[in-house]
């Protein structure tokens, strides 16, 4: 018997008699991984470069007077999702997760490395532009959400009002100032060696932006209200946003000021989840790295919180609060469900990789837990969004032999400028473009979109935007398990 046939039937057989048995595939992970990356340039708001560094050629410059209603430059940055706004919390930790992933894979990314840190940059260039652009303001978004949802435009072509929104010390949002932080903290260490002034800028930023959220306390939701509700409320608070800034300022600087910091704040929540809400397991499991790989008992906290959250996870659990879908993906929630599945599975192999460095295990009740235990959830998590489920669909944009055709997206699912020059205006992309079953003209190669329901089944329908849409921080969470399993024997 093949060895992937082993692997997958004795994954399935951990994860209980309830999930049923599929195909087994052996997934191409450094194809997945290339696209996957090269995904983040089709979301690229502003002026684009030309010749090889934008692939992804069916796209053109937009979005090139965003903050000029601010009298600033807010150009560049990365859409969000299938629309045309640019939402800085989101965005933030799509970075963050990309520098997470180029931080702990980097040696495994190759030759993938230079178009990591080129997707990195171009959000981090903006989330820069945001922080710098005027003295007690961090600019957190560009495009009114409701305007920009009821039209069917490309972004080439957006006739919306393209509205900056911030906050200020009267307005605070300090998870939005968190995450920010985190994402240029992240992003300094990724530069650190190829690019010292730039790094250097990244962390000096970053420390200003973080002070900001400690000093001027409050939710962004509750500052900017309909601009950011309910599209990307702040959900779980601001806490988990200051322990994830914390957490990366003190692996970015070692000053204990942030490690006294995150003792201030005191216990964070015990969740079941991560996600650009919600980073309490994120954070967990970084901070876990130095009790884990160096013993530190100053971070047995954290791996203690990082080790229930696995519980959580696993299927054989006792304390397990993680639902599985017959075909063996976890599901966590119905609207864009892979965006937890790919921020957990990082987890998943991260902690994993920590824990192999050390031989370290632990127990969930009366589960023993080793770093193959975590690894084959994730492994199983990834060969089913590349194809490994009961449709034998991969969910990736342009992997494999079917995928996902009739996306919701703008850009993809409406006539390139090179096809079609003449503007198509607000209303005019919904028909015959948005409500047509045929494919979309457009392949957003990489692009991972939101996933089966929790039957394991996906309609591939371009008006259900919560199973069809992709998002970066779907694509931001999947590149470092990518990276992983691509280079793992």
């Amino acid at each position: 018997m093949a060895m992937s046939s082993l692997f997958l039937i004795s994954v399935l057989i951990s994860l209980g008699t309830s999930i049923g048995i599929v195909q087994a595939g052996n997934p191409n992970y450094r194809d997945a991984l290339a696209k996957s990356i090269l995904f983040f340039q089709g979301q690229r708001s502003g002026k684009l470069p030309s010749g090889a560094a934008q692939q992804i050629t069916w796209r053109s410059n937009s979005g090139l007077s965003d903050g000029q209603l601010a009298k600033v430059d807010l150009t560049g940055g990365y859409y969000d999702g299938g629309d045309n706004v640019k939402f800085n919390f989101p965005m933030a930790f799509t970075a963050t997760m990309l520098s997470w992933g180029s931080l702990e894979y980097s040696k495994k990314m190759e030759p993938q490395l230079t178009n990591t840190r080129a997707a990195i940059r171009w959000s981090a260039n903006y989330l820069l532009k945001c922080a710098r652009a005027t003295p007690d303001r961090l600019y957190v978004g560009i495009g009114d959400p409701d305007v920009d949802h009821k039209c069917w435009e490309r972004p080439e072509d957006m006739d919306t009002v393209r509205t900056v929104y911030w906050i200020s010390p009267s307005n605070p949002g300090s998870d939005v100032a968190g995450e920010t932080a985190a994402a240029l903290a992240a992003a300094s260490m990724v530069f650190r060696r190829v690019d010292l002034k730039y790094s250097k800028l990244l962390l000096r930023t970053a420390k200003k932006v973080f002070q900001f959220a400690i000093q001027y306390r409050g939710a962004y939701s509750d500052s900017l209200g309909s601009a950011v509700c309910p599209f990307y409320c702040s959900y779980s608070g601001y806490k988990d946003e200051l322990v994830w800034g914390a957490a990366w300022l003190l692996r970015a600087t070692n000053d204990d000021f942030y490690f006294n910091f995150l003792k201030s704040l005191g216990a964070g929540d015990s969740p079941d989840i991560f996600s650009w809400d919600n980073k309490f397991a994120g954070a967990y499991v970084l901070l876990s790295r130095r009790a884990v790989l160096n013993n530190d008992k100053n971070f047995d906290s954290y791996k203690q919180q990082a080790e229930q959250f696995m519980c959580r996870i696993l299927p054989n659990s006792p304390s397990s609060s993680t639902q599985y879908t017959k075909g063996g993906l976890i599901f966590k929630l119905p609207e864009s469900n892979l965006q937890y599945v790919t921020s957990i599975t990082f987890l998943l192999t991260t902690y994993s990789k920590y824990m192999s460095a050390t031989k370290h295990r632990f127990n969930c009740g009366n589960l023993v837990v080793t770093s193959s235990t975590l690894r084959n959830i994730a492994k199983r998590q990834v060969d089913y969004i590349l194809g490994v489920n009961p449709l034998n669909i991969s969910y990736m944009v342009g992997y494999g032999p079917r995928y996902p055709k009739r996306i919701h997206h703008r850009g993809s699912s409406l006539p390139s400028l090179a096809s079609h020059p003449k503007t198509i205006g607000c209303e005019a992309g919904f028909q015959p473009f948005f409500y047509s079953s045929n494919p979309n003209p457009n392949l957003l190669v990489g692009a991972v979109v939101g996933g089966p329901n929790q039957n394991d089944g996906f309609p591939d329908d371009r008006t259900d935007y919560s199973h069809s849409e992709p998002a970066t921080y779907i694509n931001g969470a999947i590149v470092g398990p990518l990276a992983y399993f691509a280079n793992l024997n």
